[in-house]
C-alpha cells in the first residue's frame, strides 16, 4: 500500500489536522500539518479550525491539546509514553511535597512548578498548588515569577532542567533522594527525574569535538547534565537550538547535543554534528511509523475511532490554571 497517498487522501477528505512533534521520524514528520514542540503544538491545535487532531508523539503531549482545547477529538497514532513523564506520577508528586514538609517547609511555604514534559494528573496537582507549568524555553522567566512569591520552589519532573536554571540564576538547588537534599538550605528542590537521551551528552563528547574541530561551537538541550551545559557554547530549547544552528555562518561547525531526528534535520551542509558516539534517538518518538498514521485516519474514515486521549474534568480545570499561569506570565 501506498500509505503516502493514503494519509493525503484521508487529509484531504476528513475535517483532521495532523500534528508532528520534531523529534518524530522524518516520513511521519512530513505527513504533518502543523510542526514544533510540545506546547507550541498544543496552542497551535487550540487555533486551529478542525475538530479532529492525530497528534504525532508522546501521551503528555496528545494530554496538553486535551487540556487547552477540551473540544477537540484528540487520536494518537502510538500513545507512547515519554520516560522522563513516566517517572513522576500524583503519588510521588505527594511523596515530594511531603518530604519538604517533614524537613520542616510548611506546605503554603511550597510553590510547585512542572516541566510541560508530565502527566496531566501532575500538572493538575501543580495547578491545585497554585503552581505553574513551565517549557524548556521560558522556565527561567517562570522560576523568576516563582520566587518572588518567597517560596520554596518544587521543581518537577527533571534534576537537570531545575539544576541548570538554578545555575544560570545563582541560585542552590538540590535533588531529592540525591545525597542531603535540604529543603531550607536551598532555592529550588528538584524532583530526581531526568531525559534519558540527553543524559547520553557527555564531557567525552565535548573534547572529542573540540580537539577534532578547535573553532566548533556546542550547542545543547537544557536537559542535558549541568557539567554538559556548563561546558557549551549554547544552551536552549529546541526552537532556541533551531533558531541558533540555522543562524550561525554555513562554515560554522556545531555539535549539538539532542535528539537525533532533529539535529538530521537541521542544516545539511556538512558542518552540523550529532554530539555523541552513540545515536541520540528517543526509542519513544519513534514509535509511530508511517503506517500507524495511515490507520489512525483511516479510523476516523470508518467512524471507529481509535487511540483517542481523554481527561477527566477535574484534572483538565485544574492542569489549565497551571498551565494559564503560565500564559500570564509568559
Amino acid at each position: 500500500m501506498d500509505y503516502v497517498a493514503e494519509i493525503k487522501r484521508l487529509k484531504d477528505k476528513l475535517p483532521v489536522t495532523v500534528v508532528g512533534h520534531f523529534y518524530q521520524r522524518d516520513e511521519v514528520f512530513e505527513m504533518a500539518d502543523i510542526t514544533g514542540d510540545s506546547l507550541e503544538l498544543a496552542r497551535k491545535c487550540k487555533a486551529d479550525n478542525n475538530p479532529w487532531v492525530v497528534f504525532c508523539g508522546v501521551g503528555f503531549m496528545g494530554q496538553s491539546v486535551k487540556v487547552i482545547a477540551p473540544e477537540k477529538r484528540v487520536l494518537m497514532p502510538k500513545i507512547a509514553c515519554c520516560a522522563m513523564a513516566r517517572m513522576i506520577d500524583s503519588s510521588y508528586f505527594d511523596d515530594s511535597v511531603n518530604y519538604m514538609v517533614e524537613r520542616g517547609i510548611p506546605k503554603e511555604d511550597i510553590l510547585p512548578i512542572t516541566y510541560i514534559n508530565s502527566d496531566a494528573t501532575v500538572k493538575a496537582k501543580v495547578g491545585e498548588m497554585g503552581g505553574m507549568v513551565c517549557t524548556s524555553s521560558n522556565a527561567y522567566k517562570i522560576i523568576e515569577k516563582g520566587l518572588q512569591s518567597g517560596k520554596k520552589i518544587l521543581f518537577v519532573p527533571d534534576r537537570c532542567l531545575g539544576q541548570n536554571f538554578a545555575n544560570s540564576m545563582g541560585l542552590k538547588s538540590c535533588v531529592i533522594g540525591e545525597g542531603e537534599c535540604d529543603p531550607k538550605e536551598a532555592d529550588i528542590i528538584c524532583f530526581n527525574g531526568f531525559c534519558s537521551v540527553h543524559q547520553l551528552f557527555t564531557l567525552d563528547d565535548i573534547k572529542f569535538y573540540r580537539e577534532r574541530y578547535p573553532d566548533i561551537l556546542i550547542a545543547v538541550h537544557p536537559e542535558c547534565d549541568p557539567k554538559v551545559v556548563e561546558a557549551s557554547d549554547f544552551v536552549g530549547s529546541t526552537s532556541q537550538l533551531i533558531k541558533y544552528v540555522n543562524g550561525l555562518s554555513p562554515d560554522q561547525k556545531v555539535a549539538v547535543g539532542t535528539e537525533y531526528n532533529l539535529v538530521n534535520r537541521m542544516r545539511s551542509n556538512g558542518n552540523t554534528f550529532v554530539l555523541s558516539s552513540t545515536k541520540p534517538e528517543c526509542p519513544t518518538m519513534n514509535e509511530t511509523t508511517i503506517e500507524d498514521l495511515y490507520l489512525t485516519l483511516k479510523s476516523i474514515e470508518d467512524n471507529s475511532p481509535i487511540n483517542e486521549i481523554f481527561v477527566d474534568e477535574n484534572t483538565i480545570k485544574y492542569a489549565n490554571l497551571a498551565l494559564e499561569r503560565m500564559l500570564e506570565i509568559n
